[in-house]
């Protein structure tokens, strides 16, 4: 039985529960910016080049949840270059500037931070090639470090006029959880779930992916140490994770049974729920 997530696994789209859909599906489109890619009901799928990045459900009948608990930290979005992530920047910028929260150099990536309109966290971000990363002791070097936004935008954005059609496509690089504590977070998504470790922050983030990359997911307790599990509440509603074939979904089926999670197979996706009650489900690609 294998016991780690086939290299090539990637993040899919992150589901939302939203209490006003037509104000998120214009912060997302107007500002970020995502294309609708579809809107049937209360669902609506939004995205960048044809590939899915969010999925808000309006599901008005839930409230917010209490501040401390689990939940989602930030989805963050990958753009291919830092000229179609400094558009992207821009275009929140001057469109929704109050939502602006911060910005860093962690020396893997670029980064951008920002709250949609019903506090969920977002990260707009650019990755440098993965020779210019550096590994100590099996875990990457990471670290945050000053990026002027202003300095930024003045590098690469190409005139005045600043318009997304310079960027081609986007898609969900990462997802950032705050879970109650990073020992259980660790025993669940890399002992169970198969995702390699690749940083443990001072004990309390952990951080872990799939073939050497930087992290797919990450887990913290920086606003939720001691957290229990999820009521139903507006924000995070599923975390999507794609594996290559579905011989790597059999095998991620069969490793979570053998570790006593319980898991739900409807034929094409398992779908299975982490000791937070935080919704994971997975598909193969092909």
């Amino acid at each position: 039985m294998s016991d780690k997530l086939a290299a090539a696994t990637h993040m899919g789209a992150v589901t939302l529960r939203v209490g006003d859909l037509d104000a998120m599906i214009r912060y997302y489109t107007e500002a970020v910016p995502l294309q609708l890619l579809s809107h049937a009901g209360p669902t609506a799928m939004l995205g960048r080049g044809g590939v899915p990045v969010l999925v808000l459900v309006h599901t008005p009948e839930l409230r917010h949840a209490a501040s401390g608990q689990a939940g989602l930290y930030h989805t963050a979005i990958l753009f291919e270059t830092e000229a179609a992530l400094a558009s992207a920047v821009a275009s929140v910028a001057r469109r929704a500037p109050g939502t602006f929260t911060g910005s860093a150099d962690h020396l893997v990536s670029k980064a951008f931070y920002f709250t949609d309109p019903e506090g969920n966290g977002v990260e707009l971000y650019w990755d440098r090639a993965r020779t210019q990363w550096s590994w100590r002791h099996g875990q990457v070097e990471m670290d945050t470090l000053l990026l002027d936004p202003h300095q930024f935008l003045r590098e690469h954005l190409s005139g005045p006029v600043v318009e997304p059609d310079n960027i081609r496509s986007a898609r969900v690089g990462h997802v950032h959880l705050s879970v109650g504590d990073v020992r259980t977070a660790r025993d669940f998504y890399v002992d169970r779930l198969g995702f390699d470790a690749t940083l443990d922050f001072h004990g309390s983030a952990l951080f872990v992916s799939a073939g050497g990359y930087h992290h797919h997911m990450a887990m913290n307790v920086w606003n939720s140490r001691g957290a229990g599990r999820r009521n139903p509440a507006l924000g995070l509603g599923e975390v999507n994770i794609l594996v290559p074939s579905r011989d790597d979904l059999g095998a991620l089926d069969e490793r979570m049974r053998h570790h006593g999670v319980d898991v739900a197979d409807d034929g094409a996706t398992l779908a299975f729920e982490d000791p937070w009650a935080n919704s994971i489900r997975v598909a193969p690609v092909v």
